[in-house]
């Protein structure tokens, strides 16, 4: 049984999708005005996980992620670089598009790419008009608004009570913080200095909360099963969302909101001005593994607050080399036909491992017993590792790829050492048997140049190799 918190009724829930055996799934995506920083990325590592676990446990997950690519930061940011908002935005949408791949996150696979939010205004249209039909919205000097007083159940995904809602008092703006009561725009008037398009009111664009709930609508249908997002977008983004959904249907919206809590860096908030802003591309530059980086996204619990620190962004390397380094000596060990011992080898840890994985993740994502767990049984492999049989060691390997398939740390991603390579290990162990050292470090230096990293076992066991990944591993 899956549990999971949802925010709309504030407790754990047991999770029954609407379909059975298919999960729609939406979560909202990059505004692409500027590099997306760590906490965006805190964010899209919690919903890759969540994505990760569904299809483990054997559903059919439909994800969107939108782009959005028209609000008033891309506007601004076209505006200040001269530049069309297409080529300003194409530019970031392509950055975010590595720094997935980087992070090593599932792309969106419902439609075949992301939904664009320039690419979708005329289904924006449409239910902005179906608002309109309804008394819901209403047109003032060619914009749309919401009448918020319309919709008695404002505020039910925030708990704000909005009591001050003054008839006629409008906003204008995207984002706002405080708790205004007040109609949001749907559909916003041509400006001089803004991209526009033709609609049933005069030129113009659509307001940013429309375009998630025409995207969710068109390709998930007009009830989903998750929509997941930060906490900062809750109100007023995602309470509008269904405001608007709910009041243009007649259906509910979603039947669980997931919202990761913010990140901190060094105990503070992120700001430019305190010098703790990072984007992804920001700690890749200073040398981090994007693999030790996703780690410490994924290590603390997505409701629970994450201190990011450098401190525990090595730590989160060590953790990642000790895993990487486990599988790579099953691996090596495995294809190397080194003599093993061909004893019994119960692998029955690696199942309870496994099995106390998946629990964990069954109770609202539990990630550090989940962790906990598999650090557990790492250390077990290691410390049979030098008498494991072959089928000891093909059973680790399978667990490394199940592992990889839940939290990718993309651990087992190579499973096949080159023949070469291995030729170039065997010239080199000979030569070390011969205490030719000059023919052996040249062989490691060739080893290296092919991709991979001599590792020498202890006296009198054979030395293993294991795959480049990581631009630090050179430098050791």
């Amino acid at each position: 049984m899956i549990q999971l918190f949802n925010t709309l009724s504030g407790k754990l829930e047991e999770f029954k999708p609407i379909k059975e055996g298919e999960v729609t799934f939406y979560a909202c995506g990059p505004t692409v005005y500027h590099y997306a920083h760590i906490g965006n990325f805190r964010t899209f590592v919690f919903e890759d996980l969540l994505r990760r676990f569904l299809e483990f446990k054997g559903y059919k997950v439909r994800h969107v992620m939108n782009i959005t690519d028209v609000d008033d930061k891309t506007i601004a940011g076209a505006n200040r670089e001269k530049k069309t908002l297409s080529a300003y935005t194409d530019y970031y949408t392509e950055a975010f598009h590595q720094d997935m791949r980087s992070l090593n996150l599932f792309p969106p696979n419902c439609p075949h790419d992301q939904p664009r939010a320039t690419t979708e205004i005329p289904g924006m249209i449409e239910i902005v008009q179906t608002l309109i039909a309804k008394g819901v919205a209403y047109e003032a000097e060619g914009s749309v608004y919401y009448r918020v007083a319309a919709f008695p159940e404002y505020g039910k995904l925030s708990k704000k009570k909005l009591s001050g809602n003054i008839e006629g008092a409008r906003v204008d703006v995207d984002e706002y913080d405080k708790e205004q009561g007040a109609d949001f725009v749907l559909w916003k008037r041509a400006k001089e200095d803004e991209p526009s398009w033709d609609s049933p009111w005069g030129k113009g664009r659509p307001g940013w909360h429309i375009e998630c709930s025409a995207m969710s609508m068109r390709y998930l249908g007009e009830t989903i099963d998750i929509h997941a997002g930060g906490e900062d977008l809750i109100f007023p983004h995602h309470e509008n969302e269904i405001a608007q959904s709910e009041a243009a249907t007649g259906k509910p919206f979603v039947r669980v909101w997931l919202h990761a809590k913010h990140l901190l860096v060094n105990g503070e908030k992120m700001s430019k001005s305190k010098g703790n802003f990072f984007t992804l591309r920001d700690l890749l530059e200073k040398g981090y593994d994007p693999l030790a980086i996703r780690y410490a996204l994924l290590s603390v619990h997505y409701r629970n607050q994450l201190n990011f620190t450098f401190e525990s962004l090595k730590e989160a390397r060590d953790v990642v080399e000790k895993l990487d380094n486990c599988y790579f000596q099953c691996l090596s060990r495995l294809q190397l036909s080194m003599d093993k011992w061909e004893g019994g080898f119960d692998r029955a840890f690696l199942d309870e491992a496994l099995d106390k994985m998946e629990k964990a993740l069954e109770d609202d994502l539990n990630v550090a017993s989940t962790l906990a767990s598999l650090l557990e049984a790492v250390t077990q492999i290691n410390a049979l590792l030098q008498k494991i049989s072959v089928k000891g060691l093909e059973a680790c390997a399978a667990f490394f790829e199940k592992v990889d398939r839940l939290l990718g740390l993309d651990i087992a991603s190579v499973n096949l050492i080159p023949e070469n390579v291995k030729a170039a290990l065997e010239q080199y162990s000979e030569a070390r048997k011969a205490r030719d050292f000059a023919k052996s470090d040249l062989m490691r230096q060739k080893i290296v140049q092919l991709g991979w990293l001599v590792k020498d076992g202890r006296p009198g066991e054979p030395s293993t190799i294991k795959k480049i990944r990581r631009a630090w591993e050179i430098k050791k």
